[in-house]
């Protein structure tokens, strides 16, 4: 029995002994930031769902939730403003951030596009018949080919020449001067030749075929005719195109379009000539936009004496536009497009940044023309911004940091009355119950009575 009972005293010294050192443990592992959050006074509470809700002292939230309270440090994060992402500086160099400052000066509208070598339309010779008739010799076989002016083209039987020939012949021979002259007119407007209707006067006799002549120097283009076709009044039958002067034609954005001026200076390239520039200005501007590409379309004219440009060459321009006035803008990397909204991530300094909306202007290939959101000389990010405005967009209200104190004391004010009215309507509610109580109460002394 003794030995039961020493057995129970040593289970409670034991038990008692545990619990003590437990507690103790307890303290020394005890965080020591839990410590000084409880040493320290809360600057204020806020609600969890909204860090804009502050209150003096422990409350509900609109929402009923708790409202938490927050210390000194966790103070200044919360202070930052809505939308503010903070990030250490490491991490802000293993994302490899970059910024540059808002700038104001001259505006860089130099635009970058293709373009393509065409024939000088303004020497570009379509032939024609004006008569029904068969192609008896064709003296050009492929386009391309080179062709002088007066060089032959083409033979061409056609009943009409062979009558209008024998016009000319009955009026020479009757030795009328007006039926001469009638007769020679008809064969210059069905484009006979002058040497052969003089040919026709002094023989006296109709050819069957007459050959018509190359107008102009140049290369044979759109050759839609062979030997032994038939042709009549309408029918494209080959092209003539000159090569001393080529026509470069550029697409230009649309948004672009307003950039570019008559005179602007183009310095065009090709892939196929390495090294070699030309040098030229906008020398028209196509009043109509392209409705597939939806692209404005400019020509340069280019000397080709030395024939190295060939029509459909692919080219690259680059417009220098003549724009003299300044504007604030900022580098065209740093612009996010959302496609509902245009934003940049502002720099605000100790390794905080928010992205804010911006309204842009004009655009270049390398900058940005920035109409209103951001001041000259505030840092925005260049590089990893994408990263920083996911984070940022997921509270920011994309203002800059005046307008967001204004949004919050007004969001303040709007919070404090629907307190107020909660509040009042919590009165209200425990009137009532204390009311329902006294009638229940009444109630049941009368039962007893």
């Amino acid at each position: 029995m003794k030995r039961v009972v020493l057995y129970m005293l040593l289970l409670i010294v034991g038990a008692v002994l545990g619990v003590t050192g437990y507690g103790t443990y307890a303290k020394l592992i005890k965080d020591p930031m839990a410590e000084e959050q409880d040493s320290q006074e809360p600057l204020y509470w806020v609600a969890p769902m909204d860090p804009n809700y502050r209150r003096d002292q422990p409350g509900k939230s609109p929402m009923g939730m708790d409202l938490i309270p927050v210390y000194e440090e966790e103070g200044d994060e919360q202070d930052d403003g809505a939308g503010v992402v903070r990030i250490s500086p490491a991490i802000e160099n293993n994302l490899g951030v970059r910024t540059a400052h808002v700038d104001k000066g001259v505006f860089d509208s130099e635009i970058r596009t293709i373009g393509y070598v065409q024939y000088d339309e303004d020497q570009l010779v379509h032939i024609h018949p004006r008569v029904e008739g068969w192609i008896e010799k064709l003296y050009v076989t492929s386009e391309g080919d080179p062709v002088e002016k007066g060089e032959p083209l083409y033979d061409i039987y056609s009943p009409t020449l062979v009558n209008a020939q024998q016009e000319l012949v009955l009026a020479v021979n009757r030795g009328n001067p007006r039926l001469i002259r009638a007769a020679e007119e008809r064969l210059q407007a069905l484009q006979v030749p002058a040497t052969t209707i003089q040919a026709v006067k002094n023989s006296k006799r109709v050819h069957q075929s007459i050959t018509i002549y190359a107008p102009q120097d140049g290369v044979v283009d759109n050759l839609n005719i062979r030997e032994g076709f038939f042709v009549k009044p309408g029918t494209s039958m080959l092209s003539i195109g000159a090569l001393e002067e080529v026509w470069v034609v550029g697409e230009v954005f649309e948004r672009q379009a307003a950039l570019v001026e008559e005179g602007d200076e183009v310095t065009l390239t090709s892939e196929y000539l390495p090294g070699k520039t030309w040098n030229g200005t906008v020398d028209y501007i196509y009043p109509t936009l392209n409705s597939k590409t939806r692209t404005a379309q400019v020509r340069t004219r280019l000397d080709n004496s030395d024939r190295l440009l060939k029509p459909n060459m692919f080219m690259q321009l680059t417009i220098h536009s003549r724009s003299d006035n300044t504007a604030q803008q900022i580098p065209r990397e740093a612009l996010i497009r959302t496609g509902e909204q245009n934003r940049v991530v502002l720099a605000l300094g100790d390794g905080k940044f928010k992205s804010i909306e911006v309204e842009v202007g004009r655009i270049g290939e390398d900058v940005v023309e920035i109409l209103d959101g951001l001041a000259v000389g505030e840092r925005i990010v260049t590089s990893a911004q994408f990263l920083l405005d996911s984070e940022s967009s997921k509270t920011s209200d994309f203002m800059r940091m005046d307008h967001a104190q204004n949004d919050s004391a007004q969001a303040q004010d709007e919070h404090a009355g629907m307190d107020h009215v909660m509040e009042d309507d919590a009165a209200q509610d425990q009137k009532m119950d204390q009311d329902a109580h006294a009638g229940m109460n009444h109630t049941m002394e009368s039962d007893s009575e």
